[in-house]
């Protein structure tokens, strides 16, 4: 017979204090301390006291072993941790040692000594304060860390309060007279089948403590634990099922909104400690659910079978009926949103027109005739919001990959350890700034790194210490470059201008300009009063139609600049980190030396982080030497992302793989040039490859019909007729299989 089942123990408190002074030598006075299935004493003496528990009878030796052994356990790895510690009382070896027997009115109970802790009990969750309840989720994740290394043979026992089990529940819904809330329980149970049961298996398991409720501990004055009392329903099950045991209980008493929030303020606590994965979060509120539909059945069933101790057992009836009747008239699926759910991805029509509104008139229109909506990325591929995988061969900001573990891993590893500004010391700076001088190459003398947030800040900082060190103003860019989105490099991004917007310090050359061209547009700016500061080129020219340029020409450009007296900045935002295939950047590849370096969006995978490194000379002869500073730029984060991303390009072999797919997918789109004539021209720079199409229209037909395909790209260029393909440098020849078929299709669905 299970304990649930059997007959609880029947001993008086004169029976409890004739038992402690014979069994243990502890003499004093005994205070029932309520129990469900057990019977559990505070014996008090004038120098000793301690805590009687008597089982019952359906208990096993081999359970109460378990609990010893879970106990001595955390005692070993967190012994800070307020576990009330079971007490030797019998002559026997290893965990019998803490258990003997007593003779009942009813038969033979174990019995068990447990030190006294101290602390108030009998708390309702509305007592605690929102740092209490950050503390004691806190807490239960330091009690489930230190029991994950724990293992004993009976945690595998079947337990009906285990939430692995709750579909065994349906054999006592029967029990619940009312029909209208047999409905609400039998809801939860149809969820749980749908959504929990299938990924149990998938969920972290380890020995827990299986009812961390505000019934089993004690707090301080301050509503902090201290003490943790009662193993009984001790098990081997999923940890975020234990966690949702300690959640059910705090949200107690708490209405709707104020549930929510105290539940927030709990997952906090823990994930603080031992943060929740992805799966655990999208189950913890139908596990909750669970947990007070477990509450209300078990409750009515045993409550039929012991109706003596029916008080007890009914205690959380009224909170749990309440909180399952908010469940049911708020959804389940909002009831798990406020729980850390992700939110169900909303229609695309409707989303799109909420977006119109809040994010104002300057934001640029959504790409494509049908925009994409996705929900999540993976590799070189996305995931929208019906499930569907897309090629992105478009982005280039995830240079490693869309989602990377490795990144994801050093920004959520430092995010929990400190993320704060520059003017502290911290090594994740330090070492990310010499590691980027260290990429330079030698005789370029780039020797200073300073670590910003975007590109754009980037390139602003170049162009500010550049008009700084020559005591000059006037830029040259390329005739449709970008260069970032501040006041400064607006003006210096003639693929954004109004119409008829052309700032006096700027001129623009083509992208197969020579240094005479040069020449002539820094005369022409001498002219109107803006002598030539700098030139800012992306060195394979990308916005301007993709046109790589010969070596020499790139360091033809670059040497005119100097002898009008300007520098030459590199912008490598859209060219670097590996996509040559030759080098991690591109200037290098092409033999030029620049005198500024801007680094930009995939420096960091994704994750807002951007550079300009430059000569140390410079910086200090501009008047900006130690007086730059960007509140966030750097910070401890940013730096591990960038520090991951380097790592990853280095550990996959990322560049000589981008040569090789880059020549097949090269080699494979000028095939596909003989059979389609409106295909005008392939070239590229590793994996940045222009497809130039007859016309705008055309490009743009392409681009949408690949969208349709499954298959992103871009567009660029003067004109936008030039088909932009910049994909994450994990592309490779399956995906580039993927995306000429696509191509393939779209210049025969194109119309002429």
């Amino acid at each position: 017979m299970s304990v649930l089942e059997a007959t609880p123990p029947r001993f008086g408190t004169d029976d409890v204090v004739r038992i402690a002074a014979e069994l243990f030598g502890l003499d004093g006075t005994a205070t029932d301390l309520g129990s469900e299935r057990d019977q559990t004493f505070l014996v008090e003496g004038p120098s000793r006291s301690g805590v009687v528990k008597i089982s019952n009878l359906g208990e096993r030796s081999e359970t109460l072993d378990l609990e010893t052994e879970a106990i001595l356990h955390i005692a070993r790895v967190d012994p800070e941790l307020p576990v009330a510690r079971p007490q030797v009382v019998s002559d026997a070896s290893g965990a019998p040692a803490y258990r003997t027997n007593v003779e009942g009115p009813d038969g033979v109970h174990f019995v068990r000594l447990f030190e006294r802790l101290h602390g108030r009990g009998d708390v309702a969750s509305p007592d605690l304060s929102d740092g209490a309840v950050r503390a004691y989720g806190e807490t239960h994740a330091r009690l489930n860390l230190a029991l994950r290394g724990c293992f004993h043979p009976e945690a595998g026992r079947h337990l009906l309060w285990d939430l692995a089990h709750t579909v065994t529940l349906r054999q006592h819904v029967d029990e619940i007279a009312d029909h209208e809330r047999r409905r609400l329980v039998e809801a939860v149970l149809d969820r749980y089948e749908e959504r929990v049961a299938p990924m149990w298996p998938r969920l972290r398991a380890q020995v827990v403590h299986g009812d961390l409720n505000l019934d089993n501990v004690l707090l301080d004055g301050g509503g902090r634990i201290s003490g943790i009392v009662d193993f009984g329903d001790c098990v081997h099950t999923a940890q975020v099922a234990d966690f949702a045991v300690a959640l059910a209980s705090l949200i107690r008493g708490r209405s709707g909104e104020e549930a929510f929030r105290i539940a927030r303020i709990a997952i906090d606590g823990y994930s603080s400690r031992l943060p929740l994965e992805v799966e655990e979060l999208e189950l913890l509120g139908d596990l909750v659910a669970a947990r007070l539909a477990q509450i209300v059945v078990i409750s009515a069933w045993r409550v039929a079978r012991r109706p003596e101790n029916a008080a007890y057992i009914q205690a959380w009836d009224a909170d749990s009926w309440r909180l399952l009747e908010l469940i049911d008239e708020l959804g389940a699926d909002r009831f798990s949103r406020e729980l850390g759910a992700s939110m169900r991805p909303v229609a695309k029509d409707v989303l799109a027109r909420r977006r119109s509104d809040p994010l104002g008139a300057a934001l640029t229109p959504l790409s494509y005739d049908h925009p994409v909506h996705v929900v999540r990325g993976e590799g070189a591929w996305l995931i929208d919001a019906d499930g569907r995988r897309i090629l992105d061969a478009y982005n280039n900001v995830p240079v490693v990959g869309h989602c990377h573990p490795r990144v994801n891993e050093a920004i959520v590893r430092q995010t929990r350890a400190l993320n704060t500004n520059a003017r502290y010391l911290y090594e994740p700076l330090v070492v990310l700034a010499e590691r980027l001088v260290a990429t330079m190459p030698p005789e370029a003398g780039l020797d200073s790194a300073m670590i910003v947030n975007s590109g754009s800040e980037a390139n602003d900082i170049a162009w500010r210490i550049a008009a700084g060190a020559t005591g000059r103003s006037g830029a040259i860019v390329t005739h449709h470059a970008y260069h970032g989105m501040t006041a400064a490099m607006a003006d210096l991004s003639p693929e954004e201008w109004p119409e008829g917007f052309h700032p006096a310090h700027v001129e623009r050359i083509r992208h197969d300009a020579e240094g005479a061209a040069v020449a002539a547009a820094a005369a022409r700016l001498e002219e109107r009063g803006h002598p030539l500061a700098a030139t800012f080129v992306d060195p394979a020219f990308t916005s301007d139609g993709i046109h790589p340029p010969a070596a020499a020409r790139l360091r033809e450009i670059a040497d005119a600049t100097r002898r009008a007296g300007g520098l030459f900045v590199a912008d490598e935002v859209q060219v670097g980190h590996g996509r040559s295939g030759e080098h991690l950047w591109s200037f290098a590849h092409l033999g030029v030396t620049p005198d500024f370096v801007v680094l930009g969006k995939p420096m960091g995978n994704g994750y807002p982080v951007a550079a300009v490194i430059a000569r140390r000379e410079l910086a200090e002869a501009s008047g900006w030497a130690g007086r730059l500073f960007s509140t966030f730029g750097g910070n401890p984060v940013a730096a591990q992302a960038a520090l991951a991303t380097l790592d990853v390009i280095d550990d996959e072999r990322m560049i000589p793989r981008t040569k090789r797919v880059a020549e097949l997918l090269s080699e494979r789109l000028e095939h596909l040039s003989a059979d389609h004539p409106v295909l005008v021209d392939v070239r590229g720079l590793g994996l940045l490859i222009g497809v130039q199409l007859d016309g705008p229209e055309r490009a743009n037909a392409v681009m949408n019909s690949m969208r349709e395909a499954g298959v992103l790209v871009g567009r660029t260029g003067a004109r936008d007729d030039v088909v932009k393909i910049r994909p994450p440098l994990v592309f490779g020849t399956a995906e580039a299989d993927v995306l000429t078929a696509a191509l393939a299709a779209a210049l025969l669905a194109a119309p002429a």
